[in-house]
């Protein structure tokens, strides 16, 4: 008999984790830029009381696959407010962001 698990269909891709990426890297800021061909984000931490910060992670998308993002993000977020209730957006202070390129190309 086969194991259906190790199986693989038509069309599947097999994805691996490994151990230091499935940590993660928390972030309580992205900065979001795009030119004509790419979405380009930057997830930082900022921490209370530090004047400067690092970009802990770049993400770098095409147009298609940011509208893909977005729309995922979305669903999940619509998912988990059904759940949990709603997300509160708290005010925060301004962030002066007078680092990186701007949006244009």
């Amino acid at each position: 008999m086969s194991d259906e698990k190790n199986q693989k269909k038509p069309g599947q891709i097999n994805i691996e984790l490994d151990e230091k990426v499935a940590e993660g890297t928390y972030s309580n800021l992205a900065i979001i830029n795009h030119s004509v061909s790419e979405f380009v984000i930057d997830f930082v931490s900022i921490m209370p009381g530090t004047p400067k910060s690092k970009v802990k992670s770049r993400i770098i998308l095409t147009p298609q696959h940011a509208k893909r993002l977005l729309k995922a993000l979305s669903d999940n977020v619509n998912k988990f407010e059904g759940a949990h209730g709603e997300i509160k957006d708290y005010e925060q202070p301004p962030i002066p962001l007078n680092f990186g390129p701007t949006g244009e190309a």
